[in-house]
């Protein structure tokens, strides 16, 4: 399988598949400049911290910023909500606008990597150093890639019958006789041979009897 690997937001083309990309998301009823900005809105679990994280200058500065929460201003259920969180954004990212949605797709089936350079736990986590960590971010992108395929799949309109094929399907249907046809003309045939034996006995006796009427005249006579 082959593999396309993106890091930097401002690569091309792939570049887009970063969350610090800048193209504007809608989630929760939010626009948010980055899909980083609506994924780390989840995270704390204050507004006043939400609040100063969304303003920092920049996405690599939110990231940073976000990264270095205290546990205690972190949402309890983060750990648990933010894949689903994460996949949710991206499936909203690359709907909300076409030529992503296209970009992804034409991926095909690549296997998607972040492939970072600076080796900590979190780019091991969302996705490579070195060859090595858990990818999840490329994973999440496969998996909406595969979704939204599937859906752009289903909405295809059905393939249209050539009108030569109609026409050779329409010529069976009138060639081909019902079982119904078959037993009618079978017995159809039937009553007509057997009336035309009939015919054909009466013919004969007819004639006999003129045969031997003609006899008697001529001994009468």
């Amino acid at each position: 399988m082959s593999e396309i690997k993106f890091y930097r937001a401002n690569e091309k083309p792939y570049g887009a598949f970063s969350n610090l990309h800048r193209r504007p998301v809608v989630f929760e009823g939010v626009t948010f400049p980055t899909s980083e900005h609506a994924y780390q809105a989840g995270k704390p679990s204050k507004d006043s911290v939400r609040e100063w994280l969304m303003a920092a200058p920049s996405p690599a500065l939110l990231a940073m910023a976000a990264h270095g929460l205290y546990s205690w201003d972190i949402a309890p259920n983060w750990s648990k909500i933010k894949f689903e969180r994460m996949k949710n954004i991206l499936r909203a990212k690359f709907t909300q606008h076409d030529d992503l949605r296209e970009l992804l797709l034409g991926t095909g089936t690549s296997r998607l990597v972040e492939a970072a350079t600076v080796d900590n736990a979190v780019n091991r986590l969302w996705g490579e150093v070195n060859g090595k960590g858990q990818n999840k971010l490329g994973e999440l992108l496969m998996e909406v890639r595969a979704e939204i395929r599937a859906e752009v799949e289903k909405k295809k309109p059905a393939k249209k019958v050539s009108s030569a094929k109609k026409k050779l399907v329409s010529e069976s249907l009138e060639i081909v006789p019902t079982a119904a046809e078959t037993v009618f003309a079978k017995k159809r045939a039937s009553r007509n041979s057997n009336t035309t034996t009939q015919k054909v006995v009466e013919k004969k006796s007819s004639s006999r009897k003129r045969t031997a009427a003609n006899g008697a005249e001529m001994m009468e006579a």
